[in-house]
């Protein structure tokens, strides 16, 4: 849901803890002289990590796992491993090179997709590229975004992408739920194509009561967008946030702090 300015008449800054402003009405605030003031988002590791720590949830069962080992149980689902396996990673940027070569570590074959900036950089650091749409959706065992969300991206992968995933194929977003055209998602893991998905992400967060499908769906393993979620970055973005806001209100307007503040603040 975006937020709208009108709806706060005295408003005079936003501060927020990132620098995604999809969810903001960002030119109504700049036709009111609103100041927008993005904190954080330089460091890729906290979502990349918790990427792989759902790829490997999701494909050794082990939410299912732990829980039935808590209820008295033993053993009772055989995993898929990740060597030689089909890693596609869609973008080749900050999160998701990080992504990457983590992947090649496991010994999988990476295979990136992407605009042509985003692609030729996968091409300089040594993996491959799928020729088209067609060939990334079809061959990949386990498919991971790592996209912004802004106008271009809004419903990028289509009901088309994933019907041509495999049966065995297990998608992860860690991004952006709408990087996926709505509802496109649960229809396909109910057709089987992909066979598993592994999501931190909502069309509306945050999911109270259990009320997302995807949650009730057996071959998803889902988290409550933990992607961010980490101590460091925590310091970092509320520390940021907290700063843009002490700073507009004393009224410092010096060279040397309109300097800082800028690397950190984005004027509407």
């Amino acid at each position: 849901m975006l937020f709208r300015s009108e709806r706060l008449p005295k408003l005079k800054l936003i501060s927020q803890t990132g620098r995604n402003a999809g969810h903001i009405d960002v030119a109504a605030c700049t036709e009111r002289g609103i100041l927008v003031a993005g904190a954080g988002g330089g460091n890729p590791n906290p979502t990349a990590e918790l990427t792989w720590g759902l790829i490997i949830s999701a494909l050794r069962s082990l939410p299912y796992e732990v829980q039935r080992l808590k209820e008295g149980h033993w053993q009772s689902t055989v995993g898929d491993g990740l060597k030689g396996k089909t890693l596609g990673v869609y973008a080749y940027g900050r999160i998701g090179s990080v992504v990457a070569r983590v992947g090649k570590a496991f010994e999988m074959r990476v295979i990136c997709f992407g605009r042509e900036g985003s692609t030729a950089r996968a091409r300089e650091a040594g993996f491959d590229v799928a020729r088209s749409r067609e060939e990334f959706f079809s061959t990949v065992d386990v498919l991971t975004l790592h996209l912004p969300l802004n106008a271009e991206t809004r419903g990028i992968v289509k009901r088309a992408d994933l019907s041509r995933m495999k049966t065995t194929a297990l998608l992860v977003n860690t991004s952006r739920a709408p990087l996926i055209e709505e509802g496109a998602l649960v229809e396909a893991l109910k057709a089987g194509k992909p066979g598993g998905a592994a999501v931190d992400v909502y069309e509306d967060e945050p999911v109270l009561g259990a009320s997302h499908p995807l949650i009730k769906m057996p071959s998803v393993v889902c988290t409550p967008h933990l992607g961010y979620v980490e101590r460091s970055t925590y310091e970092s973005y509320y520390g940021t946030a907290v700063d843009s806001i002490v700073a507009f209100i004393s009224g410092q307007r010096s060279e040397e702090h309109t300097s800082e503040l800028q690397s950190h603040v984005r004027i509407s």
